[in-house]
């Protein structure tokens, strides 16, 4: 298994491309997932748009096992530098490491404290914990 971590500067890779890691995304998200056009518009936001950010990739030559996109929130202290939005991996390369591989590339790579949003059900909430992350706050939304 490889993980390639793919950014603005590093620009994009020849075989994980865009398109490949946003449908890789909405397919193996499963109940946890978003609409293929968010997840696209959050790829936009690390490459493009946003303050940046990148997508780590662990793959064994063009089939993707497990992906994550980071993206920068240009803050720092009162909210993470980072927030990791998406991340999945292939139901058949579960439990055998792939997604701790990709949390720790994200921690390594990312300059700064990294928050996420977790489902109190999801199963990865366990491995969040273990490689350190906490749960500060209720998350509260009003939607309009």
């Amino acid at each position: 298994m490889e993980i390639s971590i793919i950014t603005r500067s590093t620009g994009q890779h020849e075989v994980l491309t865009k398109d490949k890691i946003c449908g890789f995304l909405h397919q193996h998200l499963d109940e946890f997932g978003d609409p293929i056009a968010d997840i696209a518009k959050c790829y936009d936001y690390a490459f493009t748009t946003g303050y940046g950010g990148f997508a780590i990739v662990a793959h064994e030559g063009d089939k993707i096992l497990g992906a994550t996109i980071i993206n920068e929130t240009g803050m720092g202290g009162f909210i993470p530098e980072n927030i990791l939005v998406y991340i999945a991996v292939d139901a058949a390369a579960r439990g055998k490491g792939v997604g701790k591989g990709l949390m720790q590339r994200a921690i390594d790579h990312a300059t700064g404290d990294i928050a996420l949003h977790v489902e109190p059900n999801n199963p990865a909430k366990f491995l969040y914990e273990k490689l350190g992350f906490t749960n500060k706050y209720l998350e509260m939304r009003y939607a309009k």
